[in-house]
């Protein structure tokens, strides 16, 4: 067969595969055309999940009639005056969505230029171009695309429900939405919550208040800012705090110079920041802004521009890692402000599940007032009895402490008991917070286990009787393979033939079982493997030194002890949250409280 030209129609069609994948592909196109154009205004509209209908307005510069005419030609583009490639500063300069989308769809478009009298309109049907002719239409462009994929049959099948595809499309508008603050943008259609995000000023306040239009109160109220610059990158956004995690990675939203990316470099140097605080499946929810010098970055490396190239990935992979460490450690002991909120609900879900209970419309509910104790009459002999019968079967008792007056004005107030041997419930002056004694000890070794680590070495004792522990060989191969990551942590091993190992020396911070300590060891060494690098690998080894000093669950605590423990958490960074990525307090407010027995 001869090699022959294929049909300019035929090379937009194919074109179109690359840059058109769904409808949400065509709305990223076209609002991003309209922020280059300047547009303070998108109002973006679907029907049948894109298929149907895909209207974006604008009030942006417009075009005249001579660049509504060139704008549908393929590789036909505003924004390289200078054709450097290098120098990209604009979010879209291909010169292929308009026309890839009117070789694929019925393609209308309706612009005016800033100054101008008059409007102008063309249409492109399935590829095939009209002339620009007059219309009505205010300063901005419209583009409405209808029958998307009507010419490629084929491509219509590939294409998910229509309630799929427009929350596609609404999380390309949220993901766009958060890199301009200061544009307002509308969405609407069926299948989807539709939303009006005002226009919000382009300080950090403004950010944040558009990262609450788009992700929600929680997320501005567990929202840490970032702020950091290295040699011509600069990166700025807001960290949720690690309790404030999620099951996936969806919560994460990443900017290069503006452009909405989904890069493995940078989700990977944001894993390796919160890996001292969250277990391997869960993922911080946060929204950061990278920005650089346009020659720093290639973002002609994929056709959606979804992934970026950088010219010294090792600089940016330090800023990003050094910058979120930086501020999480900031946070101190903070955790997150929905542990309240959690707590409430557990207790409603409780309620509800009460075989007592009956919903409302379905039955009277089955209790009786003249059983309650409360109720006149009811003899002595037999509150004796109710109390007996219905006290709880674990043991509530408490240890309380009288409440120092200056130490409720601190962040996690002041230690009023010890319920269970386990929880420290404190007052503050508007709530009360309930510590988990074990989990909060536990961080708080391990961050003194790494500072003492980092100033001069952790401080070792020497064993009177050096300890013999019997492992199975593997283990015995692992732990003498990381003898020197482990001698940096405070403890001295050696092989004591098949099947067993020595510990002369362990960290004089920690008491207890050694060998039961030398085996988790081992547990966590085979978890690890050895591609984990050495800094991740020490940290674990610590963590689980610390989980076996610290104070444990059913361990009575004294006023000043627990007291201790609670001002300790508020100096030491990271103690929101223990080795395993839970909360170590909950914190209720007076409000709180009050929605429990109904005040409020």
């Amino acid at each position: 067969m001869s090699v022959r030209r294929l049909d300019p129609v035929l090379v937009d069609r194919i074109a179109a595969g690359e840059v058109v994948e769904r409808p949400a592909s065509a709305v990223k196109e076209l609002v991003e055309n309209a922020l280059d154009a300047g547009a303070q205004r998108i109002e973006v509209a679907i029907e049948a999940g894109g298929r149907k209908l895909i209207r974006v307005s604008d009030d942006g510069m417009g075009m005249d009639a001579d660049d509504l005419a060139l704008a549908v030609e393929r590789h036909a583009t505003s924004k390289l005056p200078d054709s450097d490639l290098s120098n990209i500063a604009t979010l879209g300069f291909r010169g292929e969505a308009l026309p890839s989308i009117g070789s694929v769809a019925l393609l209308d478009i309706a612009s005016r230029a800033a100054g101008a009298s008059q409007a102008h309109a063309i249409r492109v049907d399935q590829g095939a171009k009209g002339a620009v002719a007059p219309s009505p239409h205010p300063r901005g462009t419209r583009v409405e695309v209808r029958e998307l994929f009507a010419a490629t049959p084929a491509r219509l099948k590939f294409l998910k429900s229509e309630r799929a595809e427009a929350q596609a499309v609404a999380d390309v508008m949220r993901r766009i939405a958060m890199a301009h603050p200061h544009v307002r943008f509308t969405l609407s259609g069926d299948n989807l919550s539709g939303f009006d995000h005002a226009a919000c000023s382009e300080d950090a306040a403004g950010l944040l208040a558009r990262l609450a239009q788009v992700l929600g109160k929680d997320f501005r109220d567990n929202a840490l800012p970032v702020e950091a610059e290295r040699e011509g990158f600069r990166l700025s956004g807001f960290a949720g705090l690690p309790t404030f995690h999620r099951a996936n990675a969806q919560s994460q939203y990443l900017y290069v110079n503006g452009r909405p990316v989904r890069d493995k470099l940078l989700h990977g140097a944001v894993r390796a920041a919160y890996m001292d605080y969250l277990p391997s499946d869960r993922h911080p929810a946060l929204v950061l802004y990278l920005e650089s010098d346009p020659r720093e970055v290639d973002v002609n490396v994929h056709p959606a521009k979804a992934e970026v190239r950088f010219r010294d990935p090792g600089l940016v992979r330090g800023l990003i890692i050094g910058a979120l460490k930086q501020t999480l450690a900031a946070a101190m002991h903070r955790a997150t402000t929905t542990g309240g909120e959690r707590t409430i609900d557990a207790f409603a879900r409780r309620s509800f599940e009460a075989p007592s209970y009956r919903p409302p419309g379905n039955g009277p509910v089955n209790w009786d007032w003249r059983t309650s104790p409360a109720a006149p009459g009811f003899a002595e002999s037999e509150q004796a009895s109710f109390a007996h019968e219905h006290a709880p079967a674990a043991n509530i008792r408490s240890h309380a402490a009288p409440a120092i007056p200056e130490t409720l004005d601190a962040p996690l107030g002041a230690a009023r008991a010890q319920v269970h041997d386990t929880y420290i419930v404190a007052q503050t002056r508007d709530g009360i917070v309930i510590v988990d004694q074990h989990a909060a000890h536990e961080r708080l070794v391990y961050e003194r286990l790494k500072r003492q680590r980092d100033a001069q070495g952790i401080a070792r004792q020497m064993m009177l009787i050096p300890v013999i522990v019997e492992l199975e060989q593997a283990d015995v191969e692992r732990l003498i393979d990381n003898r020197e990551t482990l001698a940096q942590s405070g403890l001295i091993i050696e092989s004591f033939g098949p099947g067993a190992v020595a510990v002369s020396e362990a960290p004089a911070l920690l008491k207890g079982d050694v060998s039961r300590l030398v085996r988790d060891v081992a547990d966590t060494l085979a978890e690890d493997g050895q591609a984990t690098s050495l800094e991740r690998r020490l940290d674990h080894v610590l963590a689980t030194m610390a989980c076996h000093h610290s104070v444990r669950a059913g361990r009575r605590l004294t006023g000043e002890e627990m007291n201790a423990l609670l001002r300790e958490m508020e100096a030491t960074p990271g103690s929101g949250q223990c080795n395993h990525g839970r909360p170590t307090y909950v914190e209720l407010k007076l409000s709180d409280v009050e929605r429990l027995f109904g005040r409020k």
